[in-house]
């Protein structure tokens, strides 16, 4: 096959697809170009998925009149004009590639009014070539509508998908924007409905209030970095782990307030949440990383969706501690809000449950002001269902879930004493064979060294035999067999981190008091002192929260007392 140079609009179409590959695309590119110019309103609307019509209208700055042709020019751009730019872009385009990539594949109609100037200018392109031109009056700013969408593309369409899910696609570019950018007023519109609209108040909190609602939003704690000089600056809110979500759609990130992907950071912040949050549960994030533009590079993927930071570990070290510091601060006890309820006269019995924790049918769960570092000092009063410590505090009553808080208190100790090196061991008077399968042993074989570390003493013998001399006093009259098998099947060989702690969440566990075990009075006691000194009283390793708090006001109410 002969080598023959394409025609130009087949190479307006192949860039076009790196640039453009459904309706969102179009979207964020148009979005990215209004908050260049400085918009501080930008609408959006979008009929028929965005396939049908995409109108993008803003209040910025415009472009001038003798140079709206030339930005449908391919790499025509006044955001670049050197390779020392190319090294610290401070825009969020720079390619020169949005919209003679959208004109490519759609009609374009442009009117655009730059500052200073009495009348406006209106373009209209046809497969990406100037059809129409003219005068028109507006006032400053830029309107770009893309009608029929990859209609002489038809292979292209048929890889869209509904128009709902192409909907939600669009819409979320806009959320994601409106999260980088609460300064400005962002709407969108779907099929003449009007979708989102923020107020531009330039609180982050409002914006997630109109993504997300009212309610994620009230539970979103802030993130102050340590100086604001600091570098890179993070900053943004968390949500508290009792708004957790079961998939990672309500992580956002930004760099230098570019939306972008990043496993990175996606896996710092969940690994600051590690013992906050149960598993399979996600938080939710808003956070920006405010750094040099020449420590990061933003020109590796053609839709401008990952960027690749000089040093990885800086920035997840600080998203990781950042994170970590506020919830730590800030994380409170659960406190249980009854609804009204009857008083209970003799001639009308009725039988009254308090039902613990989170669904209970009779209450539903907020947040009391105790911060997670300084639980209040409290009164034993006795114990329920042989599962709950009954406490009283300064203000109200605590029910404590023993096994959850125990679990706590011992994982806490086990990390502790295992850096000190001085965990407790339990020798065996004669050493006793562990038996286990083909996949567990390719794990021990690697591993049982290490697990000398938390008082085993174990060694190989024979095939699929080990010969256990020691264990740690925590487990040694408990189905430690049992606990090593749980280790085994629920761990993999990775990385050391991991290992080390699964093997003190599986100790904690398994060393702990269980639910249906009665205590006695010293034996409370003894265990909601220990929890008020833990590092994170709040819940066990595993995520569960490890009380509940019932106000006095609360209380108060209930029985009529306000």
């Amino acid at each position: 096959m002969s080598i023959r140079a394409l025609d130009p609009k087949v190479v307006a179409q192949i860039a076009a697809g790196e640039v453009v590959d459904r309706p969102a695309s179009v979207v964020k590119e148009l979005v990215e170009n209004s908050l260049d110019a400085g918009s501080s309103q930008i609408s959006v609307e979008v009929r028929g998925g965005g396939v049908g019509l995409i109108r993008v209208n803003d209040n910025g700055t415009g472009i001038p009149y003798g140079e709206v042709g030339l930005a449908f020019d391919r790499y025509a751009t006044s955001k670049v004009a050197n390779l020392e730019d190319l090294e610290s872009i401070r825009s969020l385009g720079f390619r020169g590639e949005a919209l003679p990539s959208i004109a490519a594949v759609a009609q374009v109609d442009m009117v655009s009014c730059a500052t200073g100037e009495k009348a406006g200018v209106y373009l209209n392109l046809q497969d990406g070539i100037i059809s129409g031109q003219g005068k028109r009056g507006r006032s400053q700013g830029t309107t770009v509508t893309a009608h029929n969408l990859f209609r002489k593309i038809p292979a292209r369409l048929k890889f869209l998908k509904s128009v709902a899910t192409e909907n939600s696609h669009i819409a979320n570019v806009v959320s994601q924007y409106a999260l980088a950018f609460p300064e400005v007023k962002f709407s969108l519109s779907i099929d003449g409905r009007v979708a989102l609209r923020t107020p531009g108040s330039g609180h982050l909190v409002d914006s997630i209030a109109e993504v997300y609602g009212a309610e994620v939003a009230g539970n979103m704690i802030e993130l102050n970095t340590e100086t604001k000089t600091a570098s890179p600056r993070v900053a943004g809110m968390v949500g508290s782990p009792r708004v957790s979500r079961s998939g990672r759609g309500y992580l956002s990130f930004f760099v230098n307030r570019r939306w972008v992907n990043s496993r990175m950071l996606a896996r710092a912040v969940e690994e600051a949440y590690h013992g906050l949050l149960m598993v399979g549960k996600h938080p939710v994030a808003v956070i920006n990383i405010s750094l040099p533009h020449q420590e990061v590079d933003v020109n590796i993927h053609p839709t401008k969706s990952e960027v690749k930071f000089r040093n990885d570990s800086a920035i997840f070290s600080a998203v990781q501690r950042s994170v970590r510091r506020a919830l730590t601060e800030q994380i409170t006890v659960p406190r249980v809000e009854l609804e009204a309820i009857q008083p209970i006269f003799p001639s009308e019995v009725r039988e009254t449950t308090l039902l613990p924790y989170a669904g209970a049918s009779s209450g539903s769960i907020t947040s009391a002001p105790t911060p997670a570092m300084s639980l209040p000092v409290l009164r034993v009063l006795g114990q329920l269902n042989n599962s709950y410590i009954i406490a009283e505090g300064p203000d109200g009553l605590y029910l404590i879930d023993q096994h959850a808080a125990h679990e706590r208190i011992l994982f806490e100790k086990i990390g502790r004493h295992r850096s000190q090196r001085d965990i407790e061991v339990q020798g065996l008077l004669e050493p006793m064979t562990f038996e286990v399968s083909p996949r567990q042993e390719a794990i021990l074989k690697t591993r049982y060294q290490e697990l000398a570390e938390f008082g085993f003493a174990i060694e190989p013998f024979g095939d699929r035999t080990f010969l256990i001399r020691a264990l740690p006093a925590l487990v040694h009259d408990k189905d430690w067999a049992g606990m090593l098998r749980e280790l085994l099947d629920s761990l993999s060989g990775g990385n050391k981190g991991d290992w080390v702690e699964g093997v003190t969440i599986t100790m904690a566990c398994h060393g702990a008091v269980r639910a249906g075990q009665s205590l006695a009075d010293a034996e409370m006691r003894e265990l909601v002192r220990q929890l008020e000194q833990c590092a994170t009283p709040h819940t066990c390793p595993h995520g569960r929260p490890t009380m509940i708090h019932l106000s006095s006001n609360q209380l108060k109410k209930e029985f009529g007392r306000t």
